[in-house]
């Protein structure tokens, strides 16, 4: 037997807050979820007095990041929370009085980066003792709030479009970095396109030059364009880019800066030049010299990567130096060009993702491989968590995104008992495993530095 004042709701259900100005939010009701969330950002701790307090944003409505709520509220507490991607964050604690039907009472909410997730809250088991069951099967049992109503709660918060036209050039607008791109910046203010990059082609001509998209629209008016191409895409993405360049557009990271970054040969002799420090590398051609490639880079184990590989693929550990042989004359024989590198033992499996956006380290996390695997990249069944980098890995990290002349850039370094070494650096690093593993809003970065590089002044407008 329940309690006798027990309700049931649905899986899905709205709820208010009205001292923190949010007339209707959708959430999550999550039995399974000890602790209750809401979407959060721009997360900062101040002082009001003695009392410790938290400003953030909330944006209420999925896809619609355009409104934003400020808040603040007094710190409760601060608790560690798993995600369902396996990263371990802090999270600041607050209580605010929550509205459900016809109930009003007081829940404990975590601040929490839910910008990849379908619900922009998740009410738990805490928020529901003793005051609801759950029908998991059925939805809005406390009242549903048409999409027409929604508007009108918010109107006041919508404020006519006067922003920079902005085009994000890739190849899947459902990745979750593509997204939280096209989310940031319509919540500044601007317009966003998505441009599939096959679907674009060129008109080449001194006077007129031209990128036109599918049914022949000529893309002529936008400000910026924000390039997240593929690897198999390079060559196209960045003839595009050349195009958009010529009719004046500005491309957040060049065409030059993208190509030189994805020629692994070519970007570690740019390094080594400049003084940056890198694992040992080899690169040869024939495979006679092969036994002396493997001695020159100090012998396996040793890490080989094809020229031309991203996101981990295409790189191999060889335990053994007839490993390693067998490895580096098979790649030889199919034509493929390849780099031998040193294996950093003390790295543990570990490196470190830096985030430079504009010359600034705007995040930065630790990345560990899974058991048995050497390379950490997250999609692979790595771990990540926020990391509090050196001076010297911040200069780093800065110096080599600045020799390629990239404005945002992925910068991976590992620890060695030589000093940080520079492993690659990434023209076109992912957004999910480091804002979730941060909480921060970089997305919002990309835009802030497309507004300062064309002197966008937000305020104003």
């Amino acid at each position: 037997m329940g309690h006798p004042k027990m309700q049931v709701i649905g899986g899905e259900e709205w709820c208010s807050f009205k001292t923190l100005n949010i007339p209707a939010i959708k959430a999550r009701i999550d039995s399974g979820a000890k602790t209750s969330s809401i979407q959060a950002a721009n997360i900062k701790r101040f002082k009001k007095g003695r009392a410790e307090w938290v400003s953030f944003e909330i944006n209420p409505i999925k896809d619609n990041l355009s409104i934003s709520i400020q808040c603040q509220s007094p710190i409760l507490s601060t608790r560690t929370i798993k995600s369902s991607t396996g990263v371990s964050e802090k999270r600041y604690v607050i209580i605010a009085p929550i509205t459900i039907g016809d109930s009003t009472y007081d829940i404990e909410l975590t601040l929490a980066n839910r910008d990849g997730m379908d619900f922009r809250m998740l009410l738990g088991r805490e928020a529901m003792n003793k005051r609801f069951l759950v029908d998991p099967s059925e939805r809005y049992l406390m009242g549903e709030i048409l999409e027409d109503k929604i508007e009108s709660m918010y109107s006041y918060l919508v404020h006519d479009k006067s922003g920079l036209k902005i085009g994000l050039l890739a190849s899947d607008k459902n990745l979750y970095s593509n997204k939280r791109l096209m989310e940031a910046g319509l919540a500044r203010g601007h317009e966003m396109q998505f441009y599939n990059i096959q679907q674009c082609y060129m008109r080449l001509d001194t006077n007129t030059p031209e990128v036109r998209y599918r049914g022949g629209a000529i893309l002529d008016d936008l400000d910026a364009i924000i390039p997240r191409i593929r690897p198999s895409m390079t060559f196209y993405g960045c003839a595009l880019l050349r195009q958009f360049i010529s009719t004046g557009t500005y491309c957040l990271n060049s065409d030059t800066s993208i190509s030189e970054s994805r020629d692994k040969l070519f970007s570690s002799q740019l390094f080594s030049a400049n003084d940056i420090h890198i694992p040992i590398t080899g690169f040869a051609k024939s495979p006679l010299d092969t036994k002396d490639l493997i001695s020159m880079v100090g012998g396996a184990p040793l890490v080989i990567k094809l020229l031309q590989s991203a996101q981990g693929k295409g790189v191999v550990l060889a335990e053994t130096d007839k490993a390693a042989e067998s490895v580096i004359n098979a790649f030889k024989s199919l034509q493929a060009n390849i780099l031998v590198q040193e294996f950093v033992k003390e790295a543990a499996g570990k490196d470190l993702r830096c985030f430079v956006v504009k010359g600034k380290v705007v995040a930065a996390i630790e990345r560990t491989a899974s058991k048995g695997e050497f390379r950490s990249n997250i999609h692979m069944g790595g771990s990540a968590k926020k990391v509090k980098i050196t001076a010297e890995e911040r200069r780093l990290a800065i110096k080599a995104s600045r020799i390629l002349n990239l404005a945002v850039a992925g910068v991976d370094i590992i620890r060695s008992n030589k000093g940080p070494l520079l492993l690659e650096v990434n023209s076109s690093p992912g957004l999910e495993g480091i804002e979730a593993a941060t909480g921060k809003d970089i997305a919002s970065e990309m835009i802030i530095a497309i507004e300062k590089k064309l002197k966008y002044n937000r305020s104003s407008k």
